[in-house]
């Protein structure tokens, strides 16, 4: 996208494109390459931060106040950037992050980016880079077109998503308390790119498990292996999943023993459990925080993890919802709606009562995996759905 403030007089000019102001897949394809090829799973702060950098260029270049607040807790930075509307007063917030699941190298190896006919792919493209640059991109052509929102529009980048938002959770809700809206351009769901008015709750554990240790070769009996214990916890845990009420446990990593002819004396592992209704939070609380050793030599504790709430639809999501609807049928399509087991930052600012739309990015599949990627088809469609909200939010 054109730079406005590239003027031989040095005056900002207006944002211009050779298809101004049509929305342009080409175009929008070049600019989520961008966006892509800089890898910035969670716990690489420096490839979060240059993601960062891009964010708050291109909020720069539409006009936006920046406030960007440095990373704690050994997370990325956050930037929050505000473009104004016609009206003053409480706007619209878009919340979104650019952290992602896929370590660096992942480009060079298992996902590269690469388009194979209307499949686009690369690390974090549909979770969630594609439809927090669609926003972006979706607010820069109503400027184009020398349009400005009717509401104040936020946007607002989060670094720690992928990890439950540890460090950013208490902002969020701040942040998004001030605004009347919050659109998140998640994923959008299934084939007919359905839009998220509710998440299911999202639980973590640390459970840890104490053994004796021994030499593993010559005194194996005297030694009671933590990991042998955790082996047989991790089969329990995930034993207690009700899959018919949607209530289900995971474990997801682990990490134990020293040397291989040591007898291993501790071991943990991390465990998502996800709520569909507020009873089953309490119920996997309790049934976590009652894990015992099988072994009666061995020691267990849970530790609890961050949480995400439960977020139900509420009036004004629906309402929001149905406003989507109306300007989606204009565009041509019918999204739909419904609740998600995914969890997102939209489950803490649905649960505040918010009006809340999830779900707004680009269609696709494959998040969290090396078949991840967006719809080229998509692009626009999805892009027009956010444009006409900024438009039209009042």
């Amino acid at each position: 996208m054109a730079d406005p403030a590239d003027d031989r007089n040095g005056v900002p000019c207006p944002m211009v494109s050779r298809n101004e102001p049509a929305f342009d897949a080409d175009e929008m394809f070049e600019g989520l390459r961008d966006w892509v090829l800089t890898e910035s799973p969670t716990v690489h702060v420096a490839g979060v931060n240059a993601m960062m950098d891009k964010a708050e260029a291109a909020m720069a270049r539409l006009g936006a106040t920046i406030d960007r607040q440095p990373g704690v807790d050994g997370y990325g930075d956050i930037v929050i950037a505000t473009v104004p509307g016609k009206r003053e007063g409480p706007g619209v917030l878009v919340l979104g992050h650019l952290d992602t699941v896929h370590m660096v190298g992942s480009l060079d190896g298992p996902l590269p980016f690469r388009r194979e006919g209307d499949r686009i792919y690369g690390p974090g493209i549909y979770d969630m880079k594609g439809g927090m640059f669609a926003a972006t991109y979706a607010l820069a052509q109503l400027q184009r077109a020398g349009e400005t929102p009717e509401l104040p529009v936020t946007f607002m980048f989060i670094s720690d998503e992928e990890v439950g938002s540890p460090s950013t959770r208490t902002r969020i809700e701040e942040v998004a308390s001030r605004h009347k809206y919050v659109l998140v351009p998640e994923p959008a769901k299934g084939e007919t790119g359905r839009l998220v008015t509710g998440r299911y709750a999202f639980l973590r554990f640390t459970v840890h498990v104490s053994g004796k240790p021994a030499h593993a070769g010559s005194q194996l009996a005297r030694g009671r292996s933590a990991i042998a214990e955790m082996a047989r916890q991790i089969i329990a845990i995930e034993d207690m999943t009700d899959r018919e009420r949607g209530v289900t446990y995971s474990v997801g990593t682990i990490q134990g023993g020293t040397f291989v002819n040591v007898v291993p004396i501790a071991c943990s592992a991390q465990v998502l459990a996800v709520a569909p209704f507020a009873e089953a939070m309490d119920e996997i609380r309790g049934r976590m925080a009652a894990l015992k050793a099988f072994n009666p030599d061995c020691s267990v504790t849970v530790e609890p993890g961050v949480e995400r709430p439960l977020f139900e639809a509420s009036e004004g999501t629906m309402a929001l919802y149905e406003q989507a609807e109306a300007i989606a049928r204009e565009i041509g399509f019918d999204p739909g709606h419904g609740p998600s087991g995914g969890g997102s930052d939209g489950n803490f600012t649905g649960a505040l009562g918010i009006p809340t739309l999830d779900g707004m990015g680009l269609m696709g599949d494959g998040a969290h995996t090396h078949e991840e990627h967006v719809l080229y088809s998509s692009l626009v469609p999805r892009a027009k759905l956010l444009a006409g909200l900024f438009r039209t939010l009042e």
